[in-house]
């Protein structure tokens, strides 16, 4: 296929499209790849332009290829924002059909970011035909992704979001509850759909890579690993900062079952009975009520239970760097970049074995300690056992960020992601440049074998209003 100049396109640069329709770098996982992904690509010499919604990405220049890393804003009507989540716009705010559709599935209990941003993104590609060579999908799996994009499309899926509503429904008290969390997580009938027709799907883990093929049907041949990874040059050890006797550090963007910060605290609780200096920093949002707050409160914990967020990038490593311990405490991780950035930085970490989250961290006793998920008492005999043993911390800490840097690194990241990149524009072009047939073109058969539904709706009417994601 001819690139710019006439050199082959499996040598030259790249014009990378990187859409995110949540960009936010310090909350959830997607906006983080989105900062760290972007910056090495442009390291690698490819011009990259994300393409996002709020909240925006940040991104990181890279000063010895300036011009080479740019972002595009793509506005939603920022439903959820701060201070005023779930707000009505204003009248004026409104510009177009997909604007009507986004308020109407908010107020009707769903999230509607997912479906209205592929299709504001569809609509902008479409006028830029022949800007990019690859269109690059951060998870969004909208319906408007599908079809001619005016450049071949891969997409990362981090996680399927199936697993985040199956645990939200498994802790759902009452029926109410159960169909708030069906309602708000509906838009998982359209990521599946989207994600059977999709040619080439990046996952960041083996376990991710099974559960893409069991949750969301995606044919095993079209599912590929490419691990992520820390910053290495800033999550790294630094002597000069001083440890904090009985400081545990977590991450925990969101009050949800999936991230287990419950049992944590419970586990706070017992270890407090040999350690009584023992205390837990949370990067993160402090809950107002649910069971985390109930946690706090029913063990006691108000004084030894800190919570912490909106702290740069420096505040962050310092921070991990004071902790005795790190711990990752998730019922369920895709990949689980807490766990590689504090090992990184040399903080031995107690991990769950959920998910990915093995892959990660390494075997138990070689680079972290590993607990079953949802198991408090496990959790309190893990970080009980590396409080009082400092030559065990300086040994799993050492080891740890030897593991980070072997497999673990964004750089390597980049690398085999462009090679999948080149692997897409090579299969549309076809042999000898030829144009293949785009699997994702072609309306998709429903599944119970009635007619094909139509995957881009033209108007509000019969377009599904699905959608949430957590950050």
């Amino acid at each position: 296929m001819p690139g710019q100049g006439g050199a082959p396109i499996g040598s030259r640069p790249l014009r990378i499209a990187l859409l995110t329709y949540k960009g936010n770098p310090f909350c959830g996982g997607q906006g983080v790849y989105v900062r760290h992904l972007s910056r090495e690509l442009a390291r690698l010499g490819h011009q990259v332009e994300v393409i996002g919604a709020q909240p925006y990405p940040v991104l990181d220049e890279d000063d010895d290829h300036p011009g080479s890393l740019r972002l595009t804003e793509l506005p939603s009507l920022d439903l959820y924002r701060q201070p005023d989540p779930f707000r009505t716009p204003k009248r004026d705010e409104y510009r177009d059909w997909i604007d009507a559709l986004e308020v109407a599935t908010m107020w009707t209990g769903g999230f509607p970011e997912p479906l209205t941003f592929s299709l504001r993104a569809r609509r902008h590609l479409r006028a830029r035909r022949g800007d990019f060579d690859v269109v690059h999908d951060n998870q969004t799996l909208g319906y408007g992704l599908l079809g001619d994009l005016g450049a071949p499309l891969v997409t990362t899926v981090h996680h399927p979001i199936t697993v985040d509503r199956q645990l939200e429904l498994d802790a759902a008290a009452t029926w109410q509850r159960r169909y708030s969390v069906r309602r708000w997580y509906a838009f998982t009938r359209m990521q599946k759909r989207v994600a059977r027709r999709l040619p080439s799907v990046l996952t960041v883990s083996g376990s991710s890579r099974q559960e893409i093929v069991d949750h969301l049907g995606v044919r095993q041949d079209r599912v590929h690993v490419v691990h992520i990874g820390a910053d290495t040059d800033l999550f790294s050890p630094d002597p000069s900062v001083p440890q904090v006797p009985g400081r545990i550090v977590t991450t925990s963007s969101a009050d949800v079952p999936l991230k287990g910060l419950v049992f944590l605290v419970e586990a706070l609780a017992k270890v407090r009975t040999e350690h009584p200096d023992a205390h837990l920093v949370v990067v993160g949002k402090r809950p107002a009520e649910g069971p985390v707050a109930q946690a706090i409160e029913r063990y006691g914990l108000e004084g030894a239970v800190e919570f912490v967020k909106g702290i740069s990038d420096a505040e962050l490593v310092d921070l991990v760097r004071s902790a005795e311990v790190a711990c990752v405490p998730s019922l369920y991780e895709g990949f689980s970049l807490p766990a590689a950035e504090a090992m990184a930085t040399g903080t031995p970490l107690v991990a769950t074995t959920g998910g990915a989250i093995p892959e990660v961290a390494g075997g138990d006793g070689e680079t972290c300690l590993a607990v079953p998920p949802g198991d408090a008492g496990a959790l309190a005999a893990g970080l009980g056992r590396l409080l009082g043993d400092p030559e065990l911390r300086a040994r799993l800490g050492a080891a740890g960020r030897e593991r980070v840097l072997r497999h673990f690194t964004w750089a390597r990241a980049a690398e085999g992601t462009v090679a999948h990149y080149r692997e897409a524009i090579a299969r549309a072009a076809g042999p000898g440049g030829t144009p293949a047939p785009n699997p994702a073109a072609a309306p998709p058969a429903a599944a119970d074998g009635a007619a094909p539904e139509s995957c881009v709706p033209t108007s509000v009417t019969g377009v599904y209003p699905e959608g949430r994601a957590t950050c």
